[in-house]
Parts: structure tokens; sequence; C-alpha cells
């Protein structure tokens, strides 16, 4: 039977890495009629078209959902669906913020945030660690990042859930996540107004005081700017760290590893093994050849990081969690003008949770019956990880 690619089904966004390890063997180049796109899972091929932005642009943004592809895509994606020029200035705008110096001064408050969360859980000894710990750090950091109150973070990560949230089998953005994004947008033009009246030292107050191509930036600008980074900020980060918790207790023989200093590998080899982000999409400028086939002018391609990261022509054994690899080859953040802004941010924050973790658990065990999985777009990780711990 050939091998079929539908990201949408359940069975897929459960365990997609069989499929993927099929696509690259039977169809690295592979063609959904039905849904009208292409997918490319070869290491090389991924690798090649995300750095190559002049014939796979992004002008109609990375994301396979009919409402969102198209034109449009930059009024709710911000730089992330645009190419060069235009990419290159409103990227630079928020760039100052990840910058490598504000980053690293960012941890000591990434570390307090850290423990107000994971000291409350600790002392319970149950928890779920997705709820109570991996969501709260990331949304907290992006929070202090854009200015939102920390009485308010809550709503607004809900809100960002909810509007990211894909039901399985969902083609599209469903009626709740179109409204929970409706109101995402209405509290973030009351926090735009609030700062044009009275700035702050915040991204916000930098968005509205910008001036681009001589103007400044419209509310919709800095809208999309916004709900981008609190969405990318919030989402990927805490799969990231959630995806690490649950392998390294499934693979007992590298947590000894990992809780023994390992953390940077830790965090290298589940960004490789289980990507926060298994795709992105790009569109073809001109009739292009990849591996031999043609792919047409026009063509919705999936390029498909996720299996890049499982390619056995880059990585030996890919299907084993091991942290002592060189996952150098990693495509995990992206490639190209369009690598991951606050890659370096998700880093810092897993590092912290992660050895705060290390440094203050001895053993723990997760209830794998009660995990539930997220379905969130192209993302993909846990919604809930029930945890039992005991200190050290």
């Amino acid at each position: 039977m050939p091998v079929e690619l539908d990201p949408y089904s359940e069975a897929f966004r459960v365990d997609p890495y069989p499929t993927y390890a099929r696509l690259q063997r039977e169809a690295p180049v592979y063609r959904n009629v039905e849904l009208d796109f292409w997918a490319l899972t070869r290491h090389r091929d991924v690798a090649a078209a995300l750095r190559d932005p002049t014939r796979f642009s992004s002008n109609n943004g990375p994301l396979l959902d009919p409402s969102i592809w198209g034109p449009n895509a930059h009024k709710v994606l911000s730089f992330v669906a645009m190419d060069a020029p235009r990419h290159t200035v409103m990227r630079a705008l928020a760039a100052p913020v990840f910058g490598p110096a504000q980053v690293a001064a960012l941890e000591p408050e990434i570390v307090r945030i850290t423990r107000s969360h994971l000291e409350p859980a600790l002392e319970r000894g149950s928890f779920d660690f997705v709820a109570d710990l991996a969501a709260n750090v990331p949304m907290d950091v992006i929070s202090e990042l854009i200015g939102v109150p920390p009485a308010e973070r809550r709503t607004v990560r809900h809100m960002a859930n909810q509007a990211a949230d894909r039901p399985p089998g969902s083609r599209d953005v469903p009626p709740d996540g179109a409204a929970a994004l409706a109101k995402l947008v209405e509290y973030l033009l009351g926090l735009i107004a609030e700062r044009r009246r009275r700035p702050r030292e915040d991204l916000t107050s930098a968005l509205v005081t910008a001036r681009t191509e001589g103007r400044p930036l419209t509310d919709q600008e800095i809208i999309a700017c916004l709900v981008l980074l609190v969405a990318a900020g919030n989402e990927t980060t805490t799969r990231l760290i959630a995806a690490a918790w649950y392998w390294a207790w499934r693979n007992p023989d590298q947590r000894k590893i990992a809780f023994s200093g390992g953390i940077e590998d830790w965090i290298a080899e589940t960004l490789r093994y289980d990507s926060p982000v298994q795709y992105v999409l790009r569109t073809t400028t001109q009739e292009v050849e990849v591996s031999g086939t043609g792919l047409p002018r026009g063509a919705r391609i999936l390029l498909l990081q996720a299996a890049a990261n499982r390619d056995p022509e880059v990585f030996t054994d890919p299907g084993r969690y091991d942290l002592g690899r060189d996952t150098r080859r990693t495509i995990a953040f992206g490639l190209g003008p369009h690598f991951c802004l606050g890659a370096p941010l998700a880093r810092l924050e897993a590092k912290v949770v992660l050895g705060e973790l290390a440094t203050r658990v001895g053993h723990y065990d997760i209830d794998a019956d009660r995990a539930r999985p997220a379905y969130a777009g192209t993302a993909r990780g846990f919604a809930s990880l029930p945890t039992m711990v005991k200190p050290r």
C-alpha cells in the first residue's frame, strides 16, 4: 500500500515518525493531491529549501491552514510570512530583544520565574508538568518582554493556546480558535493603546515608537508581531521542555546522563528526536527540481524538519534517543533568513528549567495513561503530563 501523509490525522499527530521513515525510503518528494501540497523529508532537500528563500517563498506563510495560508498571512503572522526586503525590516524591529547579550541578561529572571512555579509543584509531589511548569515559564518570560502584567498572563496564555489548538481531524482554525484569536487581538490592542499613552521599557513600547520606511507601524502590524511572539514564545518552548522531561523518563539510561550535568545535550537531542515544530510551509516562485522530481511554480511545499532530523543518512540509528550523539546538523529552529529569532531564548529557558529539575529531583514518574498530546498546527508535544516526583 502506498505511503500516505495526512498531517491532520490523529494517528499521524500521535506518532508521525513511522510515516516519515517510509516517505524517506519510498517517496522523498511526496505529493498529496487532495490537500494540494508536496512534502520533502530528506535532510539535504529540506536544508536546501530553507536556505533558498528566492525559490521557496514565505510570502504565503508557513502554515497549511486554508484560512491563514495566502498573500494576507502576514496580517496574522508578521515577518515569518514575508520575504526580503520586508521580512528583513520587520524582523529587525524585534531582533534587539533576542540578541545574545540581551538573552543572557534574562537568566536571573528566568531562574526566579522557574523557581516560583517549581517550588510549589515539588512541595505537592504530584503535579501536571505542562500546566504547572512547562507552560508557565515561557509565557511569563515573553510576557515580561512585551509588557503583560503578571495578573493577566494566565488569561493571555489561555487565549494563545486556544487560538493555536487544532482538534484531531480539523483542517483549519476551528470557531473556538478564531474566537480566542479575536479576544487576544482585542487584549493586545488595549496594551498598545496603553503604551501609546505611557511608554515603558518593553517590546510593545518599542514597536509603538518604531518607524519603518519613514512611517510608524500600524496597529495591525504591531498586533501581528505580538501575536507571533506570544504564540512562538509560548508554544514551542513549552513543547520542548515537556518532550525532554518525557523522553528522559522513557530512557532511564539517558536520564542519568541528563541529571549528571548533560543538560545542553539533553536539550539538543530532544530537539532532534522529537522536534516541537514538525514542518514549515513554503511556496515555489518558479519551477524547481528536487531529487529528480519537478515541482511547479506556485506549489505548496511542506518542509518536514522533524523528518530531516530522523534522516539515517545524517543521524545513525535516528530512532534511538541518545544524548551522546552529534546533533550539530539538527534542523529544529530552521535555517537561512527565517532561522528562529527566539532560538537562543528557548534554549536558555529549557536549560534553566531542566537544570533546576535535575538539581532538585531525585526520581520522577509520569502517568503515561493520563498524558494528553497537544494539537496545534505545525507543533507537536504534550498538553498534559501528570508527574510524581521525589525531591533530592
